[in-house]
């Protein structure tokens, strides 16, 4: 059987129902492919973290299937209480100790997610870097209800010198301090793609033959619906429809940061929620990046933070900070459509019959549908 033309668009604030259709279908033609029908496929949604979370669970029975996926639920929402930039959390109650300069005692889980994502931070030059939660919220983005912010230049000025960073941060067994006030913990480019592997590890304990996991577009495959692995979409960032489709193997997370999910217009120009710690800055020189990782236990938490690295690079500079970051599955569309590529993601790209974007994208890959 040929393959499907289309997958589900990773795709945080559009509607649930677009996004449940979609991924049942997909999952659907995947379970198809070996033309005959072994197993159900049970599809379950919520809304966590802010956004529309899925759970798609293959192989075991409706009563089953639906008492996992409750299960993955409650764990979405008690990491979306636990580590909420905003409403009082575990993570507010540290950076109110950071702010105070007094050490906070940590839980191991609090611990082994901070200590990852300041090694993160450190392999990208802190371009990637979750301890400017002061730039985050005076740009508006630490509510539940955007609207368009106009920091004043030397506010931003303040917490750009300020240079909060990860590596302010000590650990003393599990007990953290920072030697920076200025340190204001935000792990929204990062808690999602936690929950993903948390997710996983639930499923996997139970034995699942196969699921998918959708945090807000961030994915995570384990197993294959039948014959025929996963398919899912990569969103078109101007448009409505899929650009491109990629088959999801057993324990690979496919993550995206855009500037299309959150974001507001001011005087004419995108602000999107991504701030460069550089410039203090909302950032508008890509329209997204999409990545692929795969292996160990944290798949989805590099597919979640990694991406936003090569955001901030920017066209120019990804390539060199994809290679650094240890990634070979890039996809790239610049805020002028044009779309670049690693080889890597080149050979894996599925093109829909009539791509909603194709400007940039080889000829060789557009023709193998045909």
């Amino acid at each position: 059987m040929n393959h499907p033309k289309q997958g589900i668009e990773m795709l945080a604030r559009h509607s649930s129902r677009s996004l449940s259709s979609w991924l049942f279908l997909i999952a659907l033609l995947a379970l198809l492919g070996g033309c005959q029908r072994q197993a159900s496929i049970h599809h379950t949604e919520g809304n966590v973290f802010g956004t529309i979370v899925e759970i798609s669970i293959y192989g075991e029975s409706e009563t089953e299937a639906a008492a996992l996926s409750a299960q993955v639920l409650r764990e979405f929402d008690r990491l979306h209480h636990k580590f909420h930039a905003w409403q009082p959390s575990a993570l507010t109650d540290l950076n109110e100790h950071i702010a105070r300069g007094e050490p906070y005692e940590a839980d191991h889980e609090m611990l082994e997610i901070l200590q990852a994502a300041a090694s993160l931070a450190e392999s990208s030059d802190d371009l990637f870097n979750p301890a400017i939660g002061r730039l985050i919220r005076l740009w508006g983005f630490q509510s539940s209800d955007i609207s368009a912010q106009k920091p004043p230049a030397s506010e931003i000025r303040k917490w750009v010198t300020s240079n909060p960073r990860m590596a302010d941060l000590r650990f003393d067994g599990t007990r953290i301090r920072s030697v920076n006030p200025a340190v204001m913990l935000d792990l929204g480019g990062y808690a999602k793609g936690y929950a993903l592997d948390r997710a996983a590890q639930i499923l996997r304990a139970a034995k699942v033959r196969a699921a998918l996991i959708n945090v807000g577009g961030n994915m995570l495959a384990l197993g294959a619906p039948g014959p025929r692995p996963w398919m899912v979409g990569i969103k078109n960032p101007r448009g409505d429809g899929a650009m491109a489709a990629v088959e999801l193997h057993d324990n690979e997370a496919i993550g995206t940061s855009g500037d299309y999910q959150r974001y507001y217009i001011q005087d004419g120009k995108r602000r999107p929620h991504i701030i460069d710690p550089r410039s203090g800055e909302s950032v508008d020189v890509m329209a997204s990046v999409t990545i692929i990782t795969s292996g160990g236990s944290d798949a989805g938490t590099r597919s979640d933070g990694k991406s936003k690295p090569l955001f901030l690079a920017g066209p120019g500079r990804w390539r060199g900070m994809a290679e650094r970051l240890g990634l070979q599955e890039v996809l790239v569309v610049d805020t002028k459509g044009n779309i670049d590529m690693t080889d890597a993601m080149r050979s894996r790209l599925i093109l829909p019959e009539k791509p909603s974007l194709t400007h940039g994208i080889p000829t060789a890959v557009q023709d193998k549908q045909e």
